[in-house]
């Protein structure tokens, strides 16, 4: 039978309106959003179904609202198909859905973890001076080596071949945006964000999310989740319990993970939560993967449709 790799989008994916029509449509989307409310203590549904663009831009409120989405996706999706999926992975705030899909964590849990993630990242945001910027059409080798000719700049994200995000010092980053160019960058994107996530730069708030973790239970993993900090498969809960505070203050391997579960045997994924943000970034990655996507009941259908086929050509 024809096996999944479940996949969960991270900031930047968010929409105004998302997951409206899950939740209007989906019982089992429905309860995601009315738990999200109840736990996070105010409205992220009507944060997301009527939040302005320039609201859920903010760190404390996108982590959340994608967050939600996403699992309701998966519930949604879960509620109408018998999905089998032999892996689960998310882009940075991706991964708490990944854990959640894969029975590590909680619902109420997952959204407590990632309210205080929110919070701790967007007060050392407001401490420091930083920023991101997307370079594209240079090899990750080519972003590092310049990186490391820098002052308290690194990489943030490896995306896709020839997409890499940077993080560290606004001013630093600014200065020498022209040395990516030169090397034979296409382009060099600054990022509406508020601080250098995914650097030395968000430690405190690692730190302070160390001795939050540990109040939670981490079970292990039912099917295998593929984590940011190393591209390696992981099912141990204590593990997961080391390996999100370093994932703040760390760089996403998505490249790289998304490499490795090919390297398993599966090039079959589905992406759920707002946009098709890791469908396009999957096609550049590896030409031969195919990615299905859940975001709202139009993309549902679908993919329910496709997995219900692929189910029957196995039987024939």
């Amino acid at each position: 039978m024809k096996k999944y790799a479940l996949i969960f989008p991270g900031q930047g994916a968010q929409k105004q309106g998302m997951g409206k029509d899950l939740y209007e449509n989906s019982s089992a989307a429905k309860k995601v959003f009315d738990t999200a409310d109840k736990v996070l203590g105010y409205s992220i549904t009507d944060l997301c179904f009527n939040g302005s663009e320039e609201d859920l831009m903010k760190t404390i409120n996108s982590q959340p609202c994608i967050l939600t989405v996403s699992i309701a996706a998966f519930e949604a999706l879960k509620e109408k198909t018998n999905i089998d999926y032999a892996y689960t992975a998310g882009h940075s705030l991706g991964e708490y859905a990944a854990l959640y899909a894969a029975g590590v964590i909680d619902l109420e849990t997952t959204f407590k973890l990632i309210q205080k993630r929110a919070y701790l990242m967007n007060e050392a945001a407001q401490t420091s001076n930083g920023s991101m910027a997307a370079v594209l059409g240079l090899s990750d080798e080519a972003v590092l080596n310049i990186v490391k000719t820098l002052n308290n700049v690194y990489v943030a994200n490896y995306n896709s071949p020839g997409q890499v995000v940077i993080t560290g010092d606004k001013e630093e980053i600014n200065n020498n945006l022209d040395k990516f160019k030169e090397a034979g960058a296409k382009r060099v994107i600054p990022l509406a964000v508020s601080g250098a996530f995914h650097s030395p730069m968000m430690q405190k708030a690692s730190e302070e999310f160390v001795n939050f973790v540990k109040q939670f239970e981490f079970k292990n993993a039912n099917v295998s989740v593929y984590t940011n900090v190393d591209a390696k498969a992981e099912v141990l809960g204590e593990e997961f319990r080391l390996k999100l505070p370093k994932q703040i203050c760390s760089s996403v391997l998505w490249t790289q993970t998304v490499n490795n579960i090919v390297n398993e045997g599966i090039k079959d994924f589905i992406e759920l939560g707002p946009g098709k943000v890791l469908n396009g970034l999957n096609k550049k990655i590896n030409s031969e993967i195919t990615t299905l996507n859940v975001y709202d009941m139009e993309s549902l259908n679908t993919t329910v449709d496709e997995v219900s086929n692929n189910k029957e050509k196995e039987l024939v």
